[in-house]
């Protein structure tokens, strides 16, 4: 456990909540702020309305996740038979969107050395200069190669999935495009799905946390700049079509005799360490 003070910035799904509460084991919290997206609902129905491309598409979605998470498959991941709850509500504060003001009031009343990002929407204006050490995101694809929404997907759908896990990186005001800090890819299984890896990528990367704080309090210079573009997936660019594309290429052993296990890369400046600094996990 390191003594940095951190303010948890998350969405409410049962993954956020187990972040948050694996981080504040860890650090010395002072806040979970949690986005709720309930910013101008009839705005949005009306917006939907008038563009029936993006009404499917948000049709589309619902259904298809609705099915994929039926039984509550993701609670049951992260929290077993528990419930998906904060250990701590009383650090919660939920805002309809993450640029709200008293986002910014909450981080200025704690003045907290960390902010930590997961699951949000992009974060502007003077929040991102908040945070003594900075504000770090995890991101649930590799960048730079893989950048945007749903990147365990494309990283199978493209066949490759050793490119599949999440990185921690500072954020700036692109998307995904800040100083990389670590990657951190999961084990896989030949039985595993789109879900399973991601969820496992989200686990493995929270258990990474106290290694990120502690090098961190030792004063570890991390952070890589991205030097490639790779590719920003949005959500508009997944389809049926690619859905069934990947249950086809997972049917036919996309997953068979890969062996790959835990693998965490950190990255520092080149000037300071010519080399990747690698650590593996094991499973």
């Amino acid at each position: 456990m390191t003594s940095i003070s951190v303010i948890v910035l998350c969405g409410q799904s049962p993954r956020h909540l187990y972040f948050a509460n694996q981080v504040c084991k860890v650090c010395n919290p002072k806040a979970i702020i949690h986005e709720s997206g309930t910013v101008a609902p009839f705005k949005k129905a009306l917006n939907l309305l008038t563009n029936q491309k993006k009404l499917w598409r948000k049709v589309f979605r619902w259904s298809r996740d609705r099915k994929r998470y039926a039984g509550n498959k993701e609670a049951l991941f992260f929290f077993s038979h528990k419930p998906s709850q904060l250990d701590q509500p009383n650090l919660r504060l939920e805002v309809p969107h993450i640029n709200h003001p008293d986002v910014i009031k909450v981080i200025d009343k704690h003045n907290p050395d960390l902010i930590l990002v997961f699951g949000t929407s992009l974060l502007k204006g003077n929040l991102l200069k908040k945070g003594r050490l900075g504000i770090i995101n995890l991101h649930g694809g590799l960048s730079p190669e893989y950048r945007g929404a749903d990147c365990t997907f494309w990283a199978l759908h493209n066949q490759e999935p050793e490119k599949v896990g999440c990185t921690f990186h500072y954020i700036n005001e692109g998307i995904d495009t800040g100083n990389m800090i670590a990657h951190v890819s999961p084990e896989i299984k030949e039985t595993d799905d789109e879900l399973t890896l991601f969820w496992r990528g989200i686990h493995d990367s929270t258990a990474t946390v106290a290694e990120l704080l502690s090098r961190l309090e030792q004063g570890d210079a991390l952070g890589m700049p991205q030097t490639q573009k790779g590719t920003l997936y949005q959500v508009k660019d997944r389809s049926l079509q690619g859905e069934k594309k990947l249950e086809t290429l997972l049917r036919n052993g996309l997953l068979k005799n890969l062996n790959l296990g835990k693998r965490v890369t950190w990255f520092y400046p080149e000037n300071q360490y010519p080399a990747l600094k690698r650590s593996t996990l094991t499973p």
